[in-house]
């Protein structure tokens, strides 16, 4: 397939952190919006753009824990945000809209992995419905305030995609025994394609959409984790002491490429690629090995027929 998923030799790598890929670069007078961005990878990110310049806004399912975490950091606040609830996800929106405030970058963070089989809304499947149908549905209302001629949309999602193309017969797992990693690897896969067919829909307006994979990072992401599960993987020792073959990144390494994707002018005029280690990512090889992207999460068509089932479900399409 032709495609411009190809690196583009930004400078930065793997180990580069959130203050490199920030260098030089003043985010002063711009306001973002960062999902979950009081914890993990969030946090990190909530903290370098607002030592960048930036305002953000923290929607948050615990705004009492998000206010304590974000405390210290100065041009930051909290508001309720639950993303597996649409009613909340509205709310917010509207609250938001009311302020009359443009949003420059928003950064849809937050997310739930590899959960026990929950249910949420009018029973969806609990990973499809907060790390996708949440942020569709968010992005969706909030586009009236998104400012046309240079907004930037991120989906996180991870190389968890790697393990399951969207599910088109069964998104919600109605039928047969439940896999929690491909329910989070169908999750994932729908983060790329929101990213690829938000930027087809958003490009002539000047906002554009990126996905990308932060890398490995124990974060509290994985508290729906057995330890033992860890271990296995090989994650963690019986300590619960990180492994250091397992290659985990740092907070500021594994928020760097969100925030390289937000903020770079290196993207310039670009979008709907997927992004890891602070470049846009290749092609991930026939072999199987999870690097870079499946082209099953770059397929427009599939990116397009997602947004068209997100928005039957979730009622909302900023487009139509």
């Amino acid at each position: 397939m032709t495609t411009a998923q190809h690196k583009i030799g930004s400078g930065f790598d793997r180990h580069s952190t959130t203050d490199d890929v920030l260098s030089g670069i003043d985010l002063t007078g711009r306001l973002a919006i960062v999902t979950g961005g009081y914890s993990g990878l969030g946090l990190e990110t909530t903290r370098a753009l607002t030592e960048a310049g930036a305002r953000v806004v923290v929607p948050a399912r615990r705004p009492t824990v998000a206010a304590e975490a974000v405390a210290g950091i100065a041009g930051v606040e909290v508001d309720e945000l639950d993303l597996g609830d649409l009613e909340s996800v509205r709310a917010f929106a509207d609250r938001f809209l009311a302020s009359g405030r443009t949003v420059d970058l928003v950064i849809d963070n937050a997310g739930i992995m590899a959960c026990p089989e929950t249910r949420v809304g009018p029973g969806w499947e609990a990973q499809f419905a907060t790390n996708h149908l949440g942020h569709f549905a968010l992005v969706n209302r909030l586009w009236p305030a998104i400012a046309p001629g240079g907004a930037r949309i991120v989906s996180v999602s991870s190389t968890g995609h790697h393990t399951s193309d969207i599910r088109w017969d069964d998104p919600h797992w109605n039928h047969g025994t439940y896999d929690k990693w491909e329910a989070y690897g169908q999750a994932k896969t729908a983060n790329v394609l929101f990213a690829v067919q938000l930027d087809a829909l958003g490009k002539d307006s000047g906002v554009r959409a990126f996905a990308l994979h932060p890398g490995g990072i124990l974060t509290p992401l994985q508290r729906h984790l057995p330890q033992q599960e860890m271990v296995e993987r090989g994650w963690i020792d019986e300590n619960g002491t990180p492994l250091n073959p397992a290659g985990f990144k740092s907070p500021e390494q594994g928020a760097a490429t969100q925030v390289w994707a937000a903020t770079s002018p290196q993207l310039s005029g670009m979008g709907g690629v997927y992004c890891e280690d602070c470049d846009i990512a290749e092609l991930a090889p026939a072999d199987g090995t999870r690097v870079g992207v499946r082209e099953y999460a770059i397929d427009p068509a599939s990116a397009a027929r997602l947004w068209d089932l997100s928005a039957e479900l979730t009622g909302v399409n900023a487009f139509a």
